[in-house]
């Protein structure tokens, strides 16, 4: 009984780990590295508990799944902290920069990016994207996806291949200065994910935006 119980109790206490190193720390304590090797760490012991056939092996198998979940776990949320980090000393104040521990969302707002109706780069982007693309090629190991945005103004099928083609604009600048096209590709959302009320000026000036999604392979 007791055997059988046993990576119930590790899978158990692996998710209270999760919990405990998602409640503290910041981008400046390593925070998301921690949290990626708790996450890791209690994947890895789940994986492992629905992978013996017998109680011995499902706890020898939560016990190793422990270790190796939780070491590429933290790898991943210490690249992408160090990443973040970088990223926030070298470029301009108005590109927001988020870490959720499983990706790095790099935020232009399109005002800055184009001019009104227009789908070419402004000059004053084409540094701020050639940052990025430095960085994105300092960490070869992951995947890029450029994702613009619309406000709801004028109609839904205008405003869905507005942002296919500004996304576009901003991937070529990317691969122009050195990113693998492998690496990358462009998505338009229209209108259909706003992150503010378009009701506001201030509101659809958040939702007209590009967004570079830094994922870890």
């Amino acid at each position: 009984m007791t055997m059988i119980k046993f990576p119930a109790m590790i899978a158990a206490s692996a998710l209270v780990l999760v919990t405990a190193c998602a409640d503290q720390g910041g981008p400046n304590d390593n925070f998301q590295a921690r949290n990626g090797a708790a996450i890791g760490a209690g994947l890895g012991v789940l994986a492992g508990v629905i992978s013996g056939d017998t109680a011995a092996e499902r706890r020898r198998n939560a016990a190793r799944g422990a270790i190796f979940g939780g070491i590429v776990g933290g790898g991943i949320g210490n690249a992408l902290d160090r990443q973040e980090e970088e990223l926030r000393a070298q470029m301009g104040g108005n590109v927001g920069i988020t870490n959720n521990g499983q990706n790095l969302v790099v935020t232009l707002p399109q005002d800055i990016l184009f001019a009104t109706n227009s789908t070419s780069v402004s000059g004053a982007s084409q540094s701020d994207l050639s940052t990025l693309a430095t960085s994105i090629n300092r960490y070869p190991d992951t995947t890029v996806n450029v994702v613009g945005h619309t406000d709801n103004v004028g109609g839904a099928s205008f405003n869905f291949d507005l942002s296919q083609r500004r996304a576009q604009s901003v991937t070529s600048v990317l691969i122009n200065a050195g990113v693998s096209p492998a690496r990358i590709r462009s998505i338009g959302r229209g209108e259909d994910a706003p992150v503010a009320t378009n009701q506001t000026s201030a509101g659809r000036q958040q939702n007209r935006r590009v967004e570079i999604i830094i994922t870890p392979n």
